[in-house]
């Protein structure tokens, strides 16, 4: 019996803010964090610069992104889909 360990990729949903990069997309993700004291829920955002080979995706789209290997000093995402 041989048992194949298939490691998941981290996926992560946000919306393209930027795209004057070539090949590369800027992705803002929204979050809810809890306030350690007050117990409140506050909207935190984070930009993570995600690959795109073929220039596809523009400002405003909906997009799926996947952990990768570094590809650059700032990269380690790629886009799989819109959303």
């Amino acid at each position: 019996m041989t048992q194949e360990n298939k490691v998941t990729k981290r996926h992560l949903e946000g919306v393209v803010v930027s795209d004057k990069m070539q090949k590369t997309r800027v992705v803002a993700v929204h979050g809810l964090k809890r306030h350690k004291r007050y117990q409140k829920y506050y909207r935190v955002t984070s930009k993570f610069k995600a690959h795109d080979e073929k220039n596809e995706y523009k400002t405003g789209d909906k997009v799926m992104i996947e952990a990768s290997r570094p590809l650059s000093r700032e990269k380690r995402w790629v886009i799989t889909r819109k959303i």
